[in-house]
Formats: C-alpha cells, sequence, structure tokens
C-alpha cells in the first residue's frame, strides 16, 4: 500500500467534507503535483545509486581484478626460470639494505635470473640467503634463480680491490702504491688530495698528509674515487687516535712521535723505550740527532751520506732541537701505544746494532753510547766480511 492511496482515505470516524466543483478541481491538481514530486525524487535516488555502482564496477574492473588475478595465478602456476648453469659474465651492483625482492629485481633487470618471482622464491628457500652482503658482484647471464643466490654468497664473487699499505710508509710511497693496484694515475691522487675538506684532513695536520693516512689493508668497492680512498685513510687515522681519547690539540704531535718511533725500533718493547728516550731528551732541549727524520728531510730512502747530514732542512734534527714539522711517516698503533704510554727510564740514547734483527741498546750516557755505536761497526764489519 503507497502513500498516494493512502492520501486518498479519509480518516475514520470523520465525514468527508462538502467540495465545490471548482475546489474537487483545485485539490485533484495538488495530488497529482505531489504524486508527480515524489515520482521525481525515485527517479534521482535511482539515477544516483546506479551511477554509484557503475563507478564502483569499474574500480574492481580496474585495479582490483588484476591485483587478485595475478595474486593467483602467480600462486597457481610455476615462475619461468633459466636452467642454467648460465654464460657469458655480468656485474651487478646489490645496494646496502637491498631486500630479497629488490635483489630480484637488479637480477631481472641485467637477465641473471628470468624472473623476479623465480628469484624471491629461490631467496625464500634459501636459509642463508639473508646474509648477502651488498657490493658488486661478477655473475653470470641466464642463471638458475637458486644458483644466483648461492653465488651471491659467495665472497670470491664479490669484484673489490684490496690494497695494504705497509706500516710507516711515507705519503708518496702510499700513492704510489694505492696507483699501481687500481690503476689510477698517482696524478689523480693528488689532485684529490688538494681538497682537503673532502678528504676530512684536519685543520691541526696544517694541510700536509704526512702520518694521517692510515697504514692498513683496505677494500674499496669498483668506482671508488681517490677523494674517498683517501679519505677513508685518513678517517682510520682520526679513529685510532680517538680510540686512545687523544685531544684533537695533540694529535700532531702524537703522530710526530710516533713516526719517528716508528722508525727507529721494531720491537714493542723497544718502540716504548725509544719514545721515552725521545721525551727526556725534549725535556732538556737536546737535539733528537735521529737519522730517519734527516733522510725525510733530504729525501732520502737508502744510506745517509755526509751531504744529506750537512743539508740544512727542517727535518734535520742533528742541526735543529726538537720534533720535526711534520710526521715522517703513518706510524702503527704499536708506535703511538708506544708514544702515548713509553717505558719509563733515564735513557737518552739508542742504537740498533744488528740491522737485521733490529737489536736495539740503549743508554744513559754518552761513553755507554759509544760502546753501544762499537757493536753497531762490528756487526757492520763482520756483515760486509
Amino acid at each position: 500500500m503507497n502513500d498516494d492511496f493512502l492520501d486518498e482515505i479519509a480518516p475514520a470516524g470523520e465525514p468527508e467534507p462538502a467540495r465545490t466543483r471548482s475546489g474537487a478541481r483545485r485539490g485533484g491538481r495538488v495530488d497529482r503535483d505531489r504524486r508527480r514530486r515524489r515520482r521525481r525524487r525515485r527517479i534521482v535516488m535511482l539515477l544516483l545509486t546506479l551511477v554509484v555502482l557503475g563507478a564502483t564496477a569499474f574500480a574492481v574492473i580496474t585495479w582490483v581484478l588484476p591485483v587478485v588475478t595475478g595474486v593467483v595465478g602467480s600462486s597457481d602456476q610455476e615462475a619461468e626460470d633459466y636452467p642454467g648453469p648460465g654464460q657469458g659474465g655480468v656485474e651487478v651492483l646489490i645496494p646496502a639494505g637491498a631486500t630479497g625482492s629488490q635483489m630480484a629485481q637488479v637480477l631481472a633487470d641485467a637477465d641473471v635470473v628470468r624472473s623476479t618471482l623465480a628469484f624471491s622464491r629461490a631467496f625464500t628457500a634459501n636459509p642463508d640467503a639473508a646474509g648477502i652482503q651488498p657490493g658488486t658482484y661478477r655473475m653470470l647471464l641466464q642463471m638458475r634463480a637458486a644458483d644466483a643466490v648461492t653465488a651471491l654468497l659467495d665472497a670470491q664473487n664479490r669484484v673489490r680491490t684490496t690494497v695494504t699499505i705497509p706500516e710507516g710508509y711515507r705519503v708518496e710511497q702510499t700513492i704510489e702504491k694505492l696507483s699501481s693496484v687500481t690503476a689510477i694515475p698517482i696524478g689523480d691522487f693528488t689532485a684529490a688530495m688538494a681538497d682537503t675538506a673532502a678528504t676530512g684532513l684536519p685543520a691541526e695536520a696544517g694541510g700536509s698528509y704526512e702520518g694521517w693516512v692510515f697504514g692498513s689493508t683496505y677494500t674499496f668497492e669498483p668506482g671508488t674515487t681517490p677523494t674517498e680512498m683517501i679519505a677513508t685513510m685518513v678517517a682510520q687515522t682520526i679513529a685510532v687516535l680517538d680510540a686512545r681519547s687523544v685531544a684533537p690539540a695533540d694529535r700532531q704531535r702524537v703522530l710526530t712521535v710516533a713516526s719517528l718511533v716508528e722508525r727507529e725500533a721494531r720491537t714493542p718493547q723497544d718502540r716504548a723505550m725509544v719514545a721515552q728516550a725521545i721525551q727526556n731528551r725534549l725535556d732538556i732541549d737536546m737535539k733528537l740527532d735521529i737519522d730517519a727524520s734527516v733522510a725525510y728531510g733530504a729525501g732520502q730512502t737508502g744510506q745517509l751520506t755526509r751531504e744529506d747530514l750537512d743539508t740544512d732542512t727542517p727535518y734535520n734534527l742533528y742541526l735543529h732541537t726538537g720534533l720535526p714539522p711534520t710526521p715522517i711517516a703513518s706510524p702503527s698503533e704499536v708506535s703511538i701505544d708506544a708514544t702515548l704510554a713509553p717505558t719509563p727510564g733515564p735513557w737518552l740514547f739508542w742504537v740498533t746494532i744488528n740491522l737485521e734483527t733490529g737489536e736495539t741498546r740503549f743508554a744513559t750516557t754518552y761513553p755507554e753510547h759509544l760502546a753501544n755505536v762499537a757493536l753497531l761497526r762490528q756487526w757492520e764489519a763482520e756483515t760486509e766480511g
């Protein structure tokens, strides 16, 4: 029963009012207008409902259905995979923090694997896959996905450059070694070192890298620039000093003394004693008389000549009192530790009496020192004979 019908029923118990002919016509028109308005409202509501349903259906067909189909299809169909073992070769970069799916995309783009799904499944199936390290890897093309995961877990497949810088090297020796291993011209390293801000060289170094490029073994990824290599070495020196709570204002002095210790003694015990002897001489303004510093100033790597000893450079510690203006080499941690914690003692003199074994003798008085020097001359005579 609708409202139109109810509207036409007179309320119970009330007599129907008498109507004139004109009044009846007006009442009929009012009823018809009311019914038309109701029908229009119903039509508008119906059209709005149809529009909403149509938009929803379009969204489902356009976006939802393909996703659902893809998920169902991917679970139902077997992932495309190469049979292996692969061919040729290509280098791929696995970024730091890459997920399994991100690795899959990198490998699929390089045609190492046939599909991202195949690699993702192989990655999930291998319990060691989470141990894959970021870096550049040399891979085969068109590998089986499981083999690709195994290859990424093999450190032998990483493309890296390993350079060992011996302790006690000078800067020029360091960049020569870097150049010989990386095939990057020496001039590129020299140019990079001109930008001390980019390499992180501290202000207290006074613009000199001597003593600040730490001797160690470094591993560089492909594409590492000379600036980045030098910056890594400088950062390592700072890290070593910071680990020992060396204040920035003391860094240059510590490195300078440690570089002298590095070049003058071999064993940890001897280095700690040499460090003390150096400090004892500095305390009484006695010249250090260190051959290694004279050689550095003369650009000499072999036996010193009388001319070298007589040449006046800031590094000739036979002519100048105090420390040289910069370190003369990159000291090791052992020499730095010896400098920071020397063995207490009154020594003022030291001499290596056997250049093959590095045996060093210490003395407090000059006559004692001359006796030790005589032992060196005896060794030299026996060696030459």
